[in-house]
């Protein structure tokens, strides 16, 4: 597969791990509760790797200017490969300020999450492909761009009932054994019927993953990320 699939991975998980993926991504890397750059940068990582830069500390007083400065250092001393903005905050100009400035001056790939990536010239890192909307669907608002995919395996849940329909997010852990394959989407899914309501749990598995990526790659997806926990 040419797609470059990324595995994340925390600092304790890396501490851990005694045979590390192809592709890693360092994920513990975010602004700064103390300062105006950087918390958690990583000292190694296995040439070719990816950094991820994530807004789980909101913006305040950051310096954009000095949060690029470490960034490029950083990239330019471990021979990263690229950066990930994977701001989930929606709604903040600076973090859009932010975007814009890295997305320019960094001298490597960057990609920023959609919710920022209107505003910049980087790639754009989709959230996960939703299980009931066709993968070339869900890539035509960005097809001039480049795509990131997130590939995190969660999966839906749909109820029908009397009072309405009501849809929720679910975990990998929460996915049945056994069900049907929609090669469509590329997911699984199951029906159950309880009492005045039925049910609709659609999930991902390794394969069905694989399949996706397949497909992604003849839309021109290159890059793709997703958790090592879940992946390895």
């Amino acid at each position: 597969m040419a797609i470059r699939h990324y595995l994340a991975m925390t600092a304790s998980e890396m501490r851990a791990c005694r045979h590390f993926p192809e592709n890693t991504a360092w994920m513990a890397c975010h602004l700064s509760p103390y300062g105006a750059g950087l918390s958690a940068m990583p000292k190694t990582l296995k040439p070719g790797s990816l950094l991820i830069l994530d807004d789980c500390t909101p913006i305040y007083r950051h310096d954009p200017a000095l949060i690029l400065e470490e960034l490029q250092n950083c990239v330019q001393e471990l021979a990263l490969w690229g950066v990930l903005l994977d701001f989930q905050r929606p709604g903040y100009p600076g973090e859009q300020a932010l975007a814009k400035t890295l997305t320019e001056g960094l001298r490597c790939p960057v990609a920023v999450s959609e919710l920022y990536a209107g505003e910049t010239d980087g790639a754009v890192f989709l959230a996960p492909t939703p299980l009931t909307v066709p993968l070339k669907k869900a890539l035509a608002p960005w097809k001039e761009r480049e795509i990131w995919l997130d590939t995190s395996l969660g999966g839906e849940e749909i109820s029908l009932s009397p009072n309405g329909a009501a849809a929720r997010l679910t975990s990998q852990r929460e996915s049945p054994e056994t069900g049907h394959s929609d090669e469509a989407l590329h997911c699984h899914y199951q029906i159950r019927t309880e009492k005045e309501k039925a049910v609709f749990t659609l999930w991902r598995t390794r394969e069905d993953l694989d399949a996706l990526l397949h497909e992604a790659e003849t839309w021109g997806v290159k890059t793709a990320v997703g958790l090592y926990q879940e992946l390895k």
